[in-house]
């Protein structure tokens, strides 16, 4: 997709929305910027993974190496925990 961006005073662009949803991007996410030669790139930063949702379901999308049963069981356990823990408001 190619579009013409403006920036503004603060010196924000905004990025269409075609572009934030093929990227899976949304508020908060963040971007890693390359300027070279009177180029400027832009990618998600994504260091290991991330939750998207999918047709209804929330999917883990790992970039780089996939991660181990051990690992997701762990992730799973601790995303549990912290759920129980605030819904008999014991969270911090």
């Amino acid at each position: 997709m190619n579009a013409t961006l403006t920036i503004d005073k603060a010196g924000r662009i905004v990025l269409p929305k075609a572009v934030r949803d093929e990227l899976n991007l949304s508020a908060g996410d963040s971007l890693e910027m390359h300027s070279e030669g009177g180029r400027v790139t832009l990618e998600p930063a994504r260091a290991s993974g991330r939750m998207i949702r999918k047709g209804g379901f929330w999917v883990f999308r790992s970039e780089g190496k996939p991660i181990t049963l051990e690992e997701s069981n762990s992730w799973i356990r601790e995303m549990r925990e912290e759920r129980d823990r605030k819904n008999l408001g014991l969270a911090e």
